[in-house]
């Protein structure tokens, strides 16, 4: 079970004794024991009495690490030109100061985390929020239908619903509000508006920027520089960020309406597949602003 190490990534290593080591050795005998890649253990510093090590990966497997420091300091007794003094021990913090633990104790605290994380994770896919963003909006030129529309959709599936707020048309402000979304602990962050072809929409690029694998489908295409249209078209997204899942969707009230239809079934509070999703979403829209201009034609 993977858990994040929250910045907390160096490992000391005191009492041993060093004469022409390799360091890059040390580093592979670490990585060997912590299962990690070998490029993910650097030596970060040496001294008479410890060597450091920074792990250059943001998580690691519980399993890992708890209660193998017996088995690390074996290991690099192994390691050519270095010798362990009696009193050789690791300390480090965080999850990797689990490394120390008695080996009795690590399955308990391993059974004590997965649970932890567990729970953590279904509280954070069981909450939501929902954003409209736009000038228009943010000045009261237009009422949002749309937010409270979603935050019901959404309640009546389960899950603990509530509105962020109006965010403008800067895609700078939108990456920062979507990411500090996930970070406070939404699995769940929808948009509203900003996925047009104009150069006031940037919801899809905000969204890109957190998830470069984002699914980006289409609603319609453009030549781009016609008219208003500064992109080659309408797309809306579906992204991920650790557990959270980002949609943004468009603006207008019966198009959201329709989404949500489809937004709802993939909504099962769990991980949600977010290709499947942002297709689907983007065929019913697409769908819908056929019949637009069907409506238009057969009235003009």
């Amino acid at each position: 079970m993977e858990l994040n190490l929250l910045e907390k990534t160096e490992l000391k290593i005191y009492g041993l004794k060093l004469e022409a080591v390799n360091l890059n050795k040390v580093a592979a005998v670490v990585a060997g024991v912590l299962v990690l890649p070998v490029d993910k253990v650097l030596v970060v510093d040496v001294r008479h009495d410890h060597i450091c090590l920074d792990i250059l990966s943001k998580s690691i497997d519980i399993n890992h690490v708890a209660g193998k420091e017996g088995v690390l300091l074996r290991a690099l007794a192994c390691v050519e030109g270095l010798e362990l003094t009696e009193d050789a021990f690791i300390d480090s913090s965080g999850i990797l100061g689990l490394i120390g633990c008695e080996e009795s104790e690590a399955k308990i605290l391993t059974q004590r985390a997965e649970t932890m994380v567990g729970e953590i994770e279904r509280t954070v896919l069981s909450r939501a929020l929902v954003y409209a963003t736009g000038f228009e909006v943010q000045e009261s030129m237009i009422e949002d239908t749309n937010s409270p529309y979603l935050i019901g959709l959404l309640a009546n599936k389960g899950y603990q619903a509530a509105f962020g707020g109006i965010l403008p048309d800067d895609v700078s402000i939108l990456t920062y509000k979507l990411r500090d979304a996930a970070e406070r602990g939404f699995g769940l962050v929808i948009t509203t508006g900003g996925v047009g072809a104009e150069d006031k929409d940037f919801s899809v690029e905000a969204l890109t920027k957190i998830d470069p694998d984002a699914a980006t489908p289409y609603i319609t295409k453009f030549t781009q520089g016609t008219g208003r249209h500064v992109k080659d078209g309408v797309r809306i997204s579906v992204g991920q960020y650790g557990l959270t899942t980002f949609v943004t969707l468009p603006g207008p009230h019966d198009e959201v309406v329709a989404a949500g239809a489809v937004l709802i079934n993939h909504c099962n509070i769990g991980r949600i597949n977010k290709t499947a999703l942002a297709n689907d979403v983007a065929r019913v829209l697409r769908d819908k602003l056929k019949h637009k201009h069907l409506h238009h034609q057969k009235y003009h």
